[in-house]
């Protein structure tokens, strides 16, 4: 049957060289970790998109239950975690997830540069990857306010005041995030909530196009 489906498709968009493109495709011997040990930290890209890829289905699962307002965030939050099927081990997923995710983007971020894979003419893709680093600490930094608990609040005044330390623009980017440059609340949650579902993922879901794209272009730099 699912040839069948295949087939019907592929006589009209022509997807056999598209997929032979992705699928055939030759890997570099260096990243092979059969070649060498060392060719597992080739690896550490693909894992954090892999975690990326948990984080985003675990994410969509979580809002179908959280309510971003400041009566009912933590109840949304205690409700899912306590009474929906499985709910408890897809936040702690989406939870602990988004610290792995963390930590292996800086591995991988510490392997590129230190197998001097930033070097020409990759130079662009490496500020891509930065980007892609700033994008996926601003996810951590506004997903940790959403359960609207103690610890949330007050890592987020934190943060906030961090941010309101940068030189000239600092009271402009806490008054942004924060939506009030006074108090945390209603508008700080909604905001943070927006920046987390809406705006920061359609950054990551093109700069990984970007990223994937040169990728692709330029392949794998070598070993040292």
């Amino acid at each position: 049957m699912f040839n069948k489906i295949y087939d019907w498709i592929d006589d009209r968009i022509d997807i056999n060289p598209i997929w032979r493109d992705i699928a055939d495709h030759e890997v570099p011997e260096h990243v092979n970790p059969g070649y060498h040990f060392s060719a597992f930290v080739y690896c550490f890209g693909g894992l954090t998109f892999f975690l990326v890829v948990i984080q985003i289905l675990s994410g969509m699962f979580l809002t179908m239950y959280y309510v971003p307002d400041i009566v009912n965030a933590w109840h949304s939050v205690y409700y899912l975690q306590n009474d929906v099927a499985a709910g408890m081990i897809v936040r702690g997923m989406h939870h602990w997830g988004a610290s792995l995710t963390v930590v292996m983007m800086f591995l991988h971020t510490l392997r590129v540069f230190f197998t001097g894979a930033y070097k020409a003419p990759r130079e662009l893709n490496w500020v891509v990857g930065v980007l892609l680093f700033a994008v996926i600490l601003g996810l951590a930094f506004t997903g940790y306010l959403l359960p609207w608990d103690m610890k949330a609040l007050f890592a987020t005044r934190v943060g906030l005041d961090i941010a309101e330390s940068v030189p000239f623009v600092g009271e402009w980017i806490k008054t942004l995030l924060a939506g009030d440059a006074t108090i945390i609340g209603a508008q700080t949650l909604t905001r943070f909530f927006a920046i987390h579902v809406f705006f920061l993922p359609a950054a990551l879901f093109i700069l990984l196009a970007l990223h994937f794209i040169m990728i692709r272009k330029q392949g794998i730099s070598g070993p040292l």
